[in-house]
């Protein structure tokens, strides 16, 4: 049986769900060839274990019916061709083939809306709303990237439930994708066990490269999850993403909202645009349909209007979103029309039809 020639085009342009390029762009698809009558398609991957490896499988097998797929390990030029074509990609097709030039989506034109999550301090579901808000946003039809910024407290990784690490190309790392977000945090390559102690210097080296030299692409949102407080981090951030839009994470209790408070004007003193407030823990339903506000109530709205913004989300206290970021199996996916998971939804909504943050430009200051 002679090989359709059009096969190995169709098979090429196959888009890798993880990288979001075809297969022919990535250097992934070495060879497809008949072999006794029968199409078999060689695979070279970064990693025999490639996370995607099943569903690239299953586009071949709707493409070419009965093929055998056969996978081997990049060599170390088709690897360096691999980092090389990522690095220009996330740059832009300008410098595509250039793998040291700066991503694209730090570019003030970029489309890309940087997400501050930030709180004045622990324990007021930061992490939770990180999670759930992006996984929310990405069901919208938006592509989003998390980045775990608390170096000292990481979490995300356990939360999110992705069944793969990062895989890491020389200098370039390729995030987890899980729920249609990509995540990098620290937790992925230090055991869980194992504190981060660092210096200021080591802090923001570790950020910039997280926020550099990993394959974002060109998201719609990059959500950051913060550490609590207003350190180093704060300080590293506003330097490699001056376009962040920060939104502060508190409860309804007064003495939460002084504290999230100092967490806006920090960020205001940095210059960087704080735009909402999202209260957590707002109620908890009973059985019987009643609201009990067990942490008060107000403290979100006083804080957006002090600070002159909206109050974005109140989520309701639940036990399932509790248990979801213990078990890596957020709310939002394993129970959609919970009260909570709709109250996160409603939350991506408002976040998105906000828009970007007005950038102010000297070039256009009048004199």
């Amino acid at each position: 049986m002679a090989l359709d020639p059009t096969l190995r085009n169709e098979i090429g342009q196959i888009i890798e769900p993880q990288l979001v390029r075809t297969l022919d762009e990535l250097g992934f698809l070495a060879g497809v060839e008949d072999v006794d009558g029968a199409v078999r398609v060689t695979l070279a991957l970064p990693v025999t274990g490639w996370p995607n490896l099943a569903v690239i499988e299953a586009s071949i097998e709707a493409v070419a019916p009965g093929a055998t797929v056969v996978v081997r390990a990049m060599n170390d030029e088709e690897k360096l061709g691999l980092r090389n074509f990522l690095r220009g990609a996330m740059a832009g097709d300008a410098h595509a083939g250039h793998g040291d030039a700066a991503p694209k989506f730090l570019d003030k034109l970029s489309k890309t809306r940087v997400l501050g999550i930030s709180s004045g301090k622990g324990g007021v579901g930061k992490s939770s709303v990180t999670i759930n808000l992006a996984i929310s946003l990405a069901g919208l039809g938006y592509q989003v990237g998390v980045l775990d910024a608390d170096v000292y407290g990481f979490s995300l990784p356990k939360m999110l439930g992705a069944l793969t690490d990062p895989i890491v190309l020389g200098d370039t790392v390729i995030p987890t994708l899980a729920h249609g977000v990509r995540c990098v945090s620290m937790g992925y390559f230090v055991p869980d066990e194992q504190p981060v102690i660092w210096r200021g210097p080591m802090l923001h080296k570790a950020i910039e490269q997280l926020v550099t030299e990993a394959w974002w692409d060109e998201p719609d949102f990059l959500l950051i999850d913060m550490p609590p407080g207003t350190g180093d981090v704060a300080l590293t951030l506003s330097e490699v993403l001056p376009r962040i839009e920060m939104y502060v994470v508190t409860t309804p209790q007064a003495a939460a909202q002084r504290v999230a408070q100092r967490s806006a004007y920090a960020a205001r003193k940095l210059k960087l645009s704080v735009r909402g407030v999202i209260e957590n823990m707002s109620w908890f339903t009973g059985d019987d349909g009643t609201r009990y506000e067990i942490f008060g109530a107000g403290g979100g709205q006083r804080i957006a209007e002090e600070l002159g913004v909206a109050l974005l989300g109140q989520i309701p206290l639940e036990i399932k979103l509790r248990q979801g970021g213990d078990s890596g199996a957020p709310v939002v996916v394993t129970d959609p029309q919970s009260e909570v998971a709709q109250a996160f939804v409603a939350l991506a909504k408002a976040v998105a039809a906000q828009g970007p943050a007005r950038v102010y430009r000297q070039e256009l200051k009048l004199v």
